[in-house]
Parts: C-alpha cells; sequence; structure tokens
C-alpha cells in the first residue's frame, strides 16, 4: 500500500487543490524540496515556480506559485500561495507579452520605470513559461 499525505494549495483568491498525493515538491526559499509523507514538520518561505503534486506513478498535477509559503505536517502539506494556478491554464501568450513588456522596461534608461517591480514581473513571467513548458514535455 502507497502512503500518501493530504494537500492543499490555496491563494488569495480560492482553493486550488485539496486531495492526496504520494510526493510535493516546492521551490522553497533555500532551494526545491520534495516533501513525502511523515515529513518532518517544516515551514518555509516559496518563491515563485512550480510546485508538483504527484498523486501517483502516472499522475501528477503541476501548478505555477507567485510565491507564498509551505507548512509540512507529517499528514498534510499547505501551500499558501500569494497567487496560483494550474500549468494547464497558463495563458501562453500572456505570459510572453508580459516577459517581453518587462524586458523593454528593463533595457528603458530613461529612469521613468520601476527596476525591482520590472525585475519581478519578468521572473513571474519566466517562471510561468518555464512551468508551462515542463508541463508540455511531460505529456500531461
Amino acid at each position: 500500500m502507497t502512503m500518501t499525505v493530504h494537500v492543499d494549495i490555496v491563494s488569495a483568491e480560492k482553493e486550488i487543490f485539496s486531495g492526496l498525493a504520494e510526493m510535493v515538491f516546492a521551490p522553497a526559499e533555500l532551494g526545491e524540496v520534495g516533501i513525502s509523507p511523515r515529513h518532518a514538520p517544516l515551514i518555509s518561505r516559496l518563491r515563485p515556480g512550480e510546485v508538483r503534486v504527484k498523486v501517483s506513478d502516472k499522475e501528477s498535477y503541476p501548478f505555477y506559485i507567485s510565491g507564498g509559503i509551505i507548512e509540512v505536517q507529517p499528514h498534510i502539506v499547505t501551500v499558501l500561495a500569494d497567487s496560483a494556478i494550474r500549468a494547464k491554464d497558463i495563458d501562453e501568450a500572456a505570459a510572453l507579452e508580459a516577459k517581453t513588456r518587462a524586458e523593454e522596461d528593463l533595457a528603458d534608461k530613461s529612469g521613468k520605470i520601476d527596476y525591482a517591480t520590472a525585475q519581478a514581473q519578468l521572473l513571474e513571467a519566466v517562471m510561468q513559461l518555464r512551468t508551462l513548458d515542463r508541463f508540455r514535455k511531460r505529456g500531461e
């Protein structure tokens, strides 16, 4: 019998996922973490990137998160995301447009833009596109 852990992924807007999983992979502040059932308690900030919920050897669900917090208890994992979206629901055209716009803003040397904001927007767009690309390569 395969052991599982209950996983909840929620954002400010809504619950994105709730169910059982064999493993959860997340972009913790100090690096990628893999969480299995009965993992030691942990709380960490999350960087923008992909959270992947592996429900079986044949099925996993990837999500893009813009950052947040992960709380791990032996039988439950909670991801509190600033914003979250299923990889399959990422709007590729909008992400590409946001990436291009952020790159143009960063190239603008007039001093009229907020570079920190432009860098954050660029990172978010790149991570969304990377999550979507991984999703497609897995054939999900």
